[in-house]
C-alpha cells in the first residue's frame, strides 16, 4: 500500500492550487492531510468520492484552524477521533485508523512559533503523546504514525543549523524528544531509504526560501521497528507546490 501524508495549509485554497490532480496522478491508497482548516461539509470532495476514497475527518472546534482527515481507498476496520484528551482533541490533531492488525496515526502536532506558552504546550503534548503511544502499542503493536511533527531531528534535516539552534522546531529539548521516541521502537522511514541531505519538507513563504530549498525537514512517516522489514520505499514530493510544505510517501507490504 502506498501512504502518503500532506500538511496542506488549508485544504480549500490547496484544491484551488490542483491537489485533486496531484492526488489523481498519485493514486496512494492512503492519504492523509493535516492543517485541512475546515469541516468537512464545507469542502467539495466529491472528485476523492468518485476516486473511491472513504473519507475520515475530525476538525478543530476553532473554525479555520488545525484539523486533519484521512483519505482511504481500503474502508478502515475501526476510527477513532483523538486520543482521549480534550485539551489536544478539541484542536483536531490526532485522527486513527485501524487495517488489519496495522494502526495508522494522522497527527497534526503543535507548533511552539507563536511564544512561550505555545511552546510550553508543545513540549506537554510531547510527553502526552509519547505516553499514549506507549499505552497504544501494548494494544495494536503495528503503529504507523504520519504527519507534521513540527521538529527537525538532526542538522542534516534543516538548510541552516547553525542560525536555528534556538528556533523552536530545532530546540535540543525537541530534538531530544525525537531521538527518545525513535529510540522507544520506530523507524524514520525515510531516513531508512535515504542519507542525503537536502531533502527538506517545508519552506517560509518568506525570502524565496523554496526556490532555493531552504528548507525544514519536518514532516514524518514513523513506523513501528515491528514494520520495518515490510518497508518498500519512501520519498519526499517538493515538486507538488499546493502549500508550504510538500507531500512524504511510503509503501509498505501489508
Amino acid at each position: 500500500m502506498k501512504f502518503v501524508s500532506y500538511n496542506v495549509n488549508g485544504i480549500r485554497a490547496a484544491l484551488k492550487k490542483g491537489l485533486d490532480e496531484w492526488v489523481k496522478e498519485n493514486a496512494p491508497d492512503v492519504i492523509c492531510f493535516q492543517e485541512v482548516k475546515a469541516l468537512e461539509e464545507q469542502v467539495d470532495l466529491s472528485t476523492f468520492k468518485e476516486m473511491g476514497y472513504e473519507i475520515d475527518w475530525f476538525s478543530a472546534e476553532k473554525k479555520g484552524y488545525s484539523g486533519v482527515a484521512t483519505f482511504s481507498k481500503k474502508k478502515p476496520d475501526a476510527v477513532v477521533h483523538g486520543m482521549g484528551m480534550e485539551i489536544y482533541d478539541k484542536e483536531g490533531r490526532v485522527l486513527r485508523t485501524d487495517y488489519g492488525d496495522t494502526t495508522l496515526l494522522n497527527v497534526y502536532m503543535p507548533s511552539g512559533t507563536s511564544g512561550d506558552a505555545r511552546q510550553d504546550f508543545k513540549y506537554q503534548w510531547l510527553d502526552d503523546f509519547f505516553d499514549y503511544v506507549t499505552e497504544l502499542r501494548k494494544e495494536r503493536p503495528k503503529l504507523i504514525i504520519c504527519g507534521d511533527y513540527n521538529i527537525c531531528h538532526k542538522p542534516i534535516d534543516i538548510h541552516n543549523p547553525v542560525s536555528n539552534k534556538n528556533s523552536s522546531g530545532f530546540l535540543p529539548e525537541e530534538r531530544a524528544w525525537m531521538t527518545k521516541f525513535i529510540e522507544s521502537g520506530f523507524v524514520d522511514t525515510f531516513r531508512y531509504f535515504n542519507e542525503e541531505s537536502h531533502h527538506y519538507t517545508w519552506w517560509t513563504y518568506r525570502a524565496g526560501a523554496r526556490g532555493k530549498n531552504k528548507g525544514w525537514r519536518i514532516d514524518y512517516f514513523m513506523a513501528t521497528e515491528t514494520l520495518s522489514d515490510q518497508l518498500k520505499g519512501a520519498d519526499i514530493h517538493p515538486d507538488a507546490v499546493h502549500s508550504d510544505h510538500c507531500p512524504i510517501s511510503v509503501n509498505i507490504e501489508m
